[in-house]
C-alpha cells in the first residue's frame, strides 16, 4: 500500500532589516527562490549587492537608485495592525501584507502565497515596481508566456541580435524569440546576459521539470509587465555566474527617468494605489 504524505506548507519567509527582502518561497513542495554566497547586512550600502530572493524595486529599476530605493533600507511594523510591513522612501509609504483579505481565485491543488500592496504618495506621484525574484531552476527551464507578447530588450542583448541597434534605450521584437534571441528557455551557459520587459502582461509561468509556479499581478487602470533576466554566465564581467529573474512589474520599462506618459504607475487623485502578486504552484 502506498501513503501519499502531505505536502509541506507553503510558506514565505522575509528578512525586514535587509530592505525587506523575501529570503524563501516554499510553494508546490519546493524551494524556488536562489540565494547568492554573500553573506552580511547591506544596510546603509550605497552600491547594490546582489544577494538572491526576491527584493522589492521601487520607485524604479534600473536607473537611479540602481534596483530601487528599498533594497538597503530596515522595513518595519505598522503600528495599528502587524500584518503589514512598511518602509518610507522620500514622501512614498509602501506597505505589503502576506495572504491576508479575500482569498484569490488562482489558487491551485497545492495552493499559493499571495501579496497585498499599498502605497500612499502624493497624487500623480509616478513609478515603477517589480517584484525581482531570483529562481533557483535548472537548465531547461522554460518560460510560458503567449507567443506575440511585445517584448523590450535592453542595450546588454545588442552582441546577441542580428540587426542595429535602434536610438532608442530598447528595442522592440516579440516573444518568444525576440531579434532572434531564444528567451523562454534558461539554457545552457554561453556568456550572455538578457535584460527585457514583457509589455502589459500580467500573468507568466515558469515550468521547471514537472514544477510549475505562475506569477499573477493585478492592478486595475495601472500598465502591468513582466521584467526578465537572463544571466547564462555573462555577468558580472569578473566573476559571472547563472540568474533568472522573473519580475512581476508595474509599469512598462526598466528605467523610470526613460518612461513615457503611459510606461509608468501613476498614483490616483486618492492618494493611494493598491495591488496584489499571487503566486501559485503546480506539479505536471
Amino acid at each position: 500500500m502506498v501513503t501519499e504524505l502531505p505536502l509541506p506548507a507553503n510558506e514565505v519567509a522575509v528578512d525586514l532589516d535587509d530592505g525587506g527582502r523575501w529570503t524563501s518561497l516554499f510553494l508546490g513542495g519546493r524551494e524556488w527562490l536562489w540565494a547568492a554566497p554573500f553573506s552580511g547586512s547591506r544596510t546603509g550600502r550605497t552600491s547594490y549587492v546582489d544577494v538572491g530572493g526576491l527584493d522589492e524595486c521601487f520607485p524604479t529599476v534600473r536607473g537611479v537608485p540602481d534596483h530601487g530605493g528599498l533594497w538597503n533600507q530596515p522595513w518595519g511594523s505598522l503600528d495599528e495592525d502587524e500584518d503589514w510591513d512598511v518602509v518610507q522612501y522620500g514622501e512614498a509609504v509602501l506597505l505589503r501584507r502576506f495572504n491576508g483579505g479575500e482569498t484569490p481565485a488562482e489558487i491551485t491543488e497545492t495552493g499559493a502565497i499571495w501579496a497585498d500592496y499599498r502605497l500612499v504618495a502624493p497624487t500623480g506621484y509616478r513609478f515603477t515596481w517589480t517584484a525581482h525574484a531570483l529562481l533557483d531552476c535548472g537548465v531547461g527551464t522554460t518560460l510560458i508566456a503567449p507567443a506575440g507578447t511585445t517584448c523590450r530588450l535592453y542595450p546588454e542583448a545588442a552582441r546577441w541580435v542580428q540587426t542595429p541597434w535602434p536610438s532608442t534605450p530598447w528595442m522592440e521584437a516579440s516573444w518568444p524569440s525576440p531579434a532572434g534571441i531564444e528567451l523562454e528557455t534558461y539554457g545552457p551557459t554561453d556568456g550572455s546576459a538578457v535584460g527585457a520587459v514583457l509589455v502589459d502582461l500580467p500573468t507568466i509561468s515558469v515550468r521547471d521539470g514537472d514544477n510549475e509556479l505562475t506569477f499573477s499581478l493585478s492592478c486595475p487602470g495601472q500598465p502591468t509587465s513582466v521584467a526578465v533576466w537572463r544571466n547564462l554566465g555573462g555577468f558580472p564581467e569578473r566573476a559571472p555566474y547563472r540568474s533568472l529573474g522573473v519580475e512581476p512589474m508595474l509599469g512598462r520599462v526598466f528605467d523610470l527617468a526613460d518612461a513615457g506618459p503611459d510606461d509608468a504607475a501613476t498614483v490616483p487623485e486618492s492618494g493611494e494605489l493598491t495591488w496584489r502578486l499571487v503566486l501559485s504552484a503546480r506539479r505536471l
